[in-house]
């Protein structure tokens, strides 16, 4: 199989690698009323960026397919920096500093 047959993330196009390094995404979120809806496997990296970012209320409605994530400020600047890395590349997602607002504010 050759580079251009592997199977690639929808979100950032870089070949999968490792079958440990997937994980499937609800393109509606299941809490949302995704649970039998569309899901495409991508890296772990991309989803938990997805998740670290957007709550499932902005997921649901706005951002529910593959092109509207990609044209979110904060994940295409994630895509531009993670596609330079390898297949296999993980490092854990930290919360936006909006949805870390968020938390503490609702802890109050």
């Amino acid at each position: 199989m050759s580079k251009s047959d592997e199977p690639c993330c929808p979100l950032c196009g870089r070949p999968f690698g490792a079958a440990r390094n997937i994980s499937r995404h609800h393109l509606i979120p299941m809490s949302k009323g995704g649970k039998k809806g569309l899901t495409v496997d991508m890296h772990n990296i991309c989803h938990r960026k997805i998740h670290a970012t957007l709550t499932n209320r902005e997921l649901k409605l706005n951002y529910f397919t593959i092109e509207k994530l990609q044209q979110h400020p904060e994940i295409a600047k994630f895509i531009q920096w993670v596609s330079t890395k390898p297949p296999e590349f993980y490092e854990r997602s930290r919360d936006s500093k909006i949805r870390q607002a968020k938390r503490k504010w609702k802890r109050r």
